[in-house]
């Protein structure tokens, strides 16, 4: 019988934080006491997990000390993670945060269970949830780059507006009634929106940025050349990615799909007439590849369409997968 864990859902009320707690429950964590935080706003409202109401706690160190608290799910938004992970973290709780927030932290690791759950031991009660779209991409191309070696990435995404929450589904719904963005720089209804998030001095969208330093973080490697542009599109779920790899190593055909075929949390759809789409994934958890097929422009290179739910696979389930590995391992403190 494994042992019942006392879990934390930092940001219950939001829209990861529910899917959080769906997944917790599908997957069957076996939790003896839930402690869902939100903010005073809906502190007192209620939570239903598997037939039973729990009570929402406000977020401060208060509610915190002295709860004998096992691991903690945030997804409150990086200013929330920024304040209070340090503050579990020292209470002897292991956060597992789905902000940007500890990310790039050189002492926090950064995890894709399917790609790199060795470093989860190189936690200081802190681990970092990747950015919904580099998780995709790296489950996708890890298992290439550890056959071929990677040399250069061209990430071309296409994100859905529950990337941006609440507040992107009800531009799109908005849109759709000929009324204004609130959310977005443009109408996304009928349109597509080459900007996801701020514009750095480089040009680049911190979307983009993060997808370039996560992909290397994750990879452990810092000399792959990488590129990205994000777009956002009207779609309602689901991130769609157009991945160019160029290898170091020769590379069949294949052998890419042989390789891919036998990766850890890879759906690929080899018939290219069965290429998967946002429609078809979402409520899934795995990442689906098609479309593959030989970048001939280089020596060695490939061509990928990559496509997840982005609330589940690129949020909530890759959280409680991080969960998983550790509970499974024993490692919580180690």
């Amino acid at each position: 019988m494994p042992k019942k864990l006392k879990i934390a859902v930092v940001g219950a009320t939001g829209m990861v934080g529910r899917k959080m707690l769906e997944i917790l429950a599908e997957r069957q964590i076996p939790i003896g006491e839930l402690i869902p935080y939100a903010s005073a706003r809906s502190a007192g409202s209620k939570i239903n997990y598997l037939g039973k109401d729990y009570t929402v706690v406000e977020l401060t160190e208060k509610n915190i000390i002295d709860r004998k608290i096992d691991y903690a799910l945030f997804s409150a938004g990086g200013s929330t993670s920024r304040d209070f992970a340090p503050v579990f973290a020292k209470h002897g709780v292991v956060v597992i945060d789905n902000s940007s927030h500890w990310r790039m932290d050189s002492t926090v690791p950064l995890i894709v269970p399917e790609v790199n759950s060795r470093d989860i031991k190189k936690h200081n009660n802190i681990i970092a949830n990747p950015n919904c779209s580099t998780i995709q991409a790296v489950v996708a191309i890890a298992p290439l780059h550890k056959k071929f070696g990677i040399k250069r990435i061209v990430y071309s995404t296409y994100q859905a507006v529950s990337g941006a929450g609440v507040a992107g589904h009800t531009d799109l719904q908005n849109g759709i009634n000929g009324l204004p963005p609130q959310k977005f720089s443009r109408p996304i209804f009928d349109n597509l929106i080459p900007q996801i998030d701020t514009f750095l001095d480089s040009g680049y969208t911190k979307e983009e940025q993060k997808m370039i330093d996560e992909t290397r973080k994750i990879l452990n490697n810092y000399k792959i050349r990488i590129t990205a542009t994000t777009v956002r599109v009207p779609v309602s779920n689901g991130h769609s990615e157009s991945i160019n790899v160029e290898f170091n190593k020769p590379a069949t055909l294949d052998e890419v799909l042989a390789c891919l075929e036998n990766a850890e949390g890879i759906i690929l759809k080899a018939d290219q007439n069965d290429f998967p789409t946002p429609l078809e994934v979402s409520g899934k958890d795995g990442v689906f590849v098609g479309r593959v097929r030989m970048d001939d422009s280089v020596k060695s290179g490939i061509n990928l369409w990559v496509v997840a739910d982005n609330i589940r696979k690129g949020a909530a389930t890759n959280a409680v997968q991080i969960l998983e590995t550790m509970t499974k391992r024993g490692k919580r403190n180690s």
